[in-house]
């Protein structure tokens, strides 16, 4: 028998997406216990810029009259997805997430809107290239959450540059700082910082609690209903990533240090079968002078060139796709470490770049660190960066013959909505012809691992013989991901986080 020391109806580990399971828990009144392993709420959804879900015809998209329709979503998910997940589990996504903004938006502390983001399959059958399925949440005053305002985790410039907290919310910012509000209404709704879940306690084959080392001290938590794993992914832990196969390191990923594993390892120990787990949610990392490459997108300029000084890829496609390419021609052995993106003197001498996620320091410093150069012709900026001289040259007079013709034959950039998104519905096809030169270097970053616990559509945990293991549940990056080893949308990650943890706790009601 445990001796217990706590005692509520339901678990939650994590606060991204899954806070999405806990309000739901206090709202239909039972009592909840959030456990996050960290010193701030949020997650990894807290760094999310957009914040946005990939929910087709939800309310707020009937509302702006959108023409979309459930089978529609459905024939270009599965197109994308494949046979790589259970299809239930992605009938369950595409279809539900209507349902949860639905229920979110009945609450006052909750309110969404459009954001047009292009589907990242722009090719395949059904996707939507206006942006049609995608939401994100209406900002919100920091001043709203009171004293939770500082246990909320800051943007990603904060955490690593020092930035001021700021006083509108945005994004992920204003999704967890929603919920947080919403929670923070419910007396039977307890939050604690620095309380990492470490260990499942089974009875009997059933998961009735947890071990919970809070504020250093192991507690053991009774939880009468269940246990939602929504720590999010382990993309901060190098052994595990190097066990199980993850390319990259864990300096260069988006998630926050928290995400070590630990919801991933309890579940395993308790019998969880797992998949994906060599899997993350990819993207071209810009380089900076910490040594750590993040995510960045929007460029409206340059050219990604090799070790030959050769282009390789299609510069404007969906960062996972980007991410994806890079890895393989890493794997092949046709790409090392970094690579370069050429541009022009149009911008100046910084990289056209208007999304980089974590903002860029003075100019000095990327110099300092061998990371950006300068020069007056290409031959001498193939020379700084180490690529023969005549790859350069030619590369750069074939792509700007490729932008004259208004058309890239070679990589296809600019032929799906996606690639045009952030150059107003044109090709992003800019020429590389005005002196100095410039060349920026790049790695591979990610937003998270991806692989996790196998779930049923209602997130039981599935154990290794392929039953629900009882009273355990996991969403988000815990969570073997929905869309298997492809990023179908913006706003896949919190969605399946949200939406599973919500699932779970209906679950647990018998709904």
């Amino acid at each position: 028998m445990v001796d217990w020391n706590d005692e509520v109806d339901v678990l939650v580990a994590g606060s991204g997406g899954g806070l999405a399971g806990a309000y739901t828990a206090a709202r239909e009144g039972l009592s909840v216990a959030v456990v996050e392993a960290t010193d701030k709420f949020g997650g990894t959804t807290a760094y999310s810029g957009g914040g946005g879900v990939w929910f087709p015809v939800n309310p707020v998209l009937e509302r702006a009259g959108t023409d979309d329709t459930l089978e529609d979503a459905l024939t270009y998910y599965r197109a994308v997805v494949g046979d790589r997940t259970p299809e239930e589990l992605q009938q369950t996504y595409v279809r539900r997430g209507r349902d949860l903004i639905e229920y979110l938006e009945a609450d006052d502390h909750f309110a969404f809107q459009m954001l047009p983001w292009p589907d990242y399959f722009g090719t395949a059958p059904k996707a939507r290239l206006d942006g049609q399925r995608h939401i994100m949440p209406v900002p919100l005053q920091a001043a709203e959450l009171g004293a939770l305002r500082d246990s909320l985790r800051g943007p990603l410039d904060t955490d690593r540059l020092g930035a001021p907290l700021p006083e509108l919310l945005i994004g992920g910012q204003a999704l967890i700082g929603r919920l947080l509000w919403a929670l923070s209404t419910y007396q039977h709704a307890r939050l604690y910082l620095d309380s990492p879940l470490v260990e499942l306690v089974l009875e009997d084959g059933v998961v009735t609690g947890a071990i919970v080392e809070r504020y250093g001290e192991r507690v053991a938590i009774r939880a009468r209903r269940g246990v939602v794993l929504a720590a999010g992914g382990f993309e901060q832990n190098q052994q595990l990533r190097e066990h199980y196969g993850v390319p990259g390191l864990a300096r260069d990923t988006m998630g926050p240090w928290g995400n070590q594993g630990r919801a991933h390892q309890a579940g395993i120990a308790a019998g969880a079968d797992t998949d994906l787990m060599d899997q993350a949610w990819w993207s071209p990392g810009l380089t900076h002078p910490d040594g750590r490459s993040a995510f960045a997108l929007w460029f409206t300029g340059g050219i990604f060139v090799d070790q030959q000084g050769k282009r390789f890829v299609n510069e404007s496609a969906p960062y996972d796709r980007l991410g994806r390419e890079v890895i393989q021609r890493l794997d092949e052995g046709a790409l090392s470490l970094p690579y370069w993106m050429i541009y022009d003197d149009k911008e100046g001498e910084v990289p056209p770049i208007k999304a980089t996620n974590v903002s860029m320091v003075e100019t000095e410093k990327y110099v300092a660190a061998g990371l950006w150069h300068s020069a007056d012709t290409l031959p001498e900026l193939a020379a700084k960066i180490g690529v023969p001289a005549e790859n350069l040259v030619a590369t750069v007079d074939r792509f700007n013959a490729h932008v004259a013709a208004g058309v890239d034959p070679d990589f296809g950039r600019g032929d799906e909505a996606y690639d045009r998104a952030f150059s107003g519905g044109e090709p992003p096809l800019v020429t590389i012809d005005k002196g100095p030169y410039h060349a920026a270097a790049f790695g591979i970053s990610d937003l998270g691992t991806k692989g996790g616990l196998r779930t049923d559509s209602a997130a039981r945990v599935l154990g290794r013989d392929g039953e629900p293991i009882g009273g355990l549940y996991a969403a988000g990056n815990t969570m073997a991901a929905v869309s298997g080893t492809v990023y179908p949308g913006g706003g896949n990650p919190i969605g399946a986080s949200m939406l599973f943890s919500h699932l779970a706790v209906l679950d647990m009601l018998g709904a």
